[in-house]
């Protein structure tokens, strides 16, 4: 149930109190032997608030002191791109990674201006510097929590290929991390800022003009001008807000920034459903504002902190569901880039809807099917073999119009100006699109809920088998498959997927909180919806006694 203020703009009594927040970065000393206080890597990075002593400057020290060691194993020799977006903690965690990349001697790019950096505009610039042929390997970091509250830091990195970091690497770096924390951080080499900025290795870079001249290669540009499409682009006071300026001057679009406010509180935000503050642009609660204006645009669009990811609102759909847009994307970019082969395969997760599986049947273009995680779909936009990579949590990138990489880590400011090329070129909006789509192939129903579980059960569920489910049927359909690893590429999901000829459900554990999550969709409607949901939860429950 949402909460009562859900969709309103925050109060007084709302606001993270940001002097305290930073002095807890400084001062609060994390406990390595307290589970909560270790670094700890998710599929996106190491997250955490410094009130409750999970993100301060002993965590930052120690990790930068890790990829520092991490990239000499790997041979990693060239710059380190960083960048930072405008989470209040994020300056600070800046400051520190850079003191002890500057020690080390690691050579670092950080941004010309001083201001934010997107985390695809990173990707793109790791991955501009290894196809150069210029001397030494790139990799890069970004300081960012993404969507999560104002309390909270995020820290990631990005290797060579420039898209979020395997597992391989994120185990090994958090692993040496709590080491040097255990150890008091004594092996941790660092120098004072003032020295760490004009240190011989520290050099700037134009994050912002090098990504932007560089949009016409992967979107149609002058479509979007002749067409005229009136956008207003809302950065949610992240790090997008100076992007959307140049993009606007740079390629003479009819762009308006709406609010371009950067405040660590984030007091301009409509709460999201639980009555926090989230800058998550794919909840409607958190988009109140820019759907209530959507009829003073042609197309209005939202980017989370670091811009990975995209809301689309149109005038007759209002806020799109991520899967929604994904699908049409997808229709519409197979068939308007004749620099694509006709061997590209489409990527999506495991939990995104079905609807892009009759898509890309509709296309003939192979489907692969990945667990949850973009790093999945990095070596596909990589080598050239995935035209198009995208999440049910709204991030997704693709190739350039030539076929060639743009960037192996989602960007939600080129999605959000995808949206533009489709209304430009089409002459239809995206959501117009999309109910031509269910014309064909069906109106599919989603939705993603939560059950209860034990820490034991949890760890069950992530070992599960297909022989352990017993049930033979779904929601009256015969189930035509189990599977507790992805199609795509054969890894495993973490949970179970059960697939019906109509509907589907996937399970997994969360991994904070003691629940686990049941994403399910029908193509019959919501009351089918209902009960697959409803007997999902018995098929997962059987199993797991």
């Amino acid at each position: 149930m949402a909460h009562a203020r859900a969709g309103t703009v925050a109060q007084t009594d709302d606001l993270v109190d940001v002097p305290h927040l930073i002095t807890a970065y400084y001062a609060a000393r994390p406990d390595p032997s307290n589970p909560d206080q270790r670094v700890a890597f998710g599929t996106s990075g190491h997250r955490g608030s410094s009130l409750d002593a999970a993100f301060n400057d002993g965590h930052i020290a120690a990790t930068t002191q890790a990829i520092v060691e991490y990239r000499v194993g790997l041979g990693c020799d060239g710059p380190l791109f960083l960048g930072r977006d405008t989470h209040a903690l994020s300056e600070p965690a800046w400051t520190t990674a850079l003191e002890v990349l500057a020690a080390n001697g690691v050579e670092v790019r950080i941004d010309a201006d001083d201001r934010f950096t997107p985390t695809p505009a990173v990707s793109h610039a790791i991955l501009r510097h290894n196809s150069s042929g210029r001397a030494g390997t790139a990799d890069g970091i970004v300081v960012t929590p993404s969507h999560n509250p104002p309390s909270d830091g995020g820290f990631k990195y990005n290797p060579p290929n420039g898209g979020p970091a395997g597992s391989d690497a994120t185990t090994w770096i958090a692993s040496r991390a709590n080491d040097l924390m255990e150890g008091g951080n004594d092996a941790v080499r660092r120098i004072v800022l003032a020295d760490a900025i004009t240190a011989d290795t520290t050099s700037r870079y134009d994050f912002t003009g090098t990504y932007v001249d560089d949009l016409p290669n992967v979107l149609d540009i002058d479509a979007i001008r002749d067409a005229g499409v009136r956008i207003g682009a809302d950065p949610l006071g992240g790090a997008s807000v100076d992007y959307w300026d140049r993009i606007a001057d740079t390629h003479r679009l009819d762009l308006t920034v709406i609010n371009p406010l950067v405040d660590p509180t984030w007091r301009f935000m409509t709460l999201d459903w639980d009555g926090a503050i989230r800058m998550d642009c794919s909840s409607a609660y958190a988009m109140a504002s820019l759907i209530d204006a959507r009829d003073a645009y042609e197309v209005s669009t939202g980017n989370d902190a670091d811009a990975d990811r995209h809301g689309i609102v149109t005038p007759d759909g209002g806020l799109m569901n991520p899967n929604h847009f994904l699908a049409v994307a997808i229709q519409y970019l197979f068939g308007h880039r004749p620099g694509w082969g006709p061997d590209l395969a489409i990527g999506k997760t495991v939990v995104s809807s079905s609807m892009i599986d009759r898509v890309a049947d509709g296309l003939g273009r192979r489907l692969v099917e990945v667990p949850v995680g973009f790093k999945w779909f990095v070596d596909g936009l990589l080598d050239g073999s995935v035209g198009f990579g995208g999440e049910e949590s709204a991030g997704a990138s693709f190739l350039r119009r030539d076929g060639t990489t743009w960037t192996t880590d989602k960007d939600g400011i080129l999605l959000a100006l995808l949206a533009s090329e489709i209304l430009a070129v089409t002459g239809s909006s995206a959501s117009e699109l999309y109910r031509q789509l269910t014309t064909e192939h069906g109106d599919p129903a989603y939705a993603r809920v939560d059950a209860p579980a034990t820490r034991e059960q949890k760890a069950v569920l992530a070992q599960l088998s297909p022989d352990q489910v017993a049930a033979s049927e779904l929601a009256g359909d015969p189930i035509v498959d189990k599977r507790t690893t992805a199609r795509g590429n054969g890894a495993l999901i973490g949970g179970l997927k059960v697939t019906t000829e109509n509907a589907w459900f996937a399970a997994r554990p969360s991994g904070t909180e003691d629940v686990y999550k049941i994403y399910a969709e029908s193509f019959i409607g919501p009351t089918h919806l209902a009960q697959v949901q409803a007997e999902a939860r018995h098929v997962v429950d059987a199993a797991l006694r």
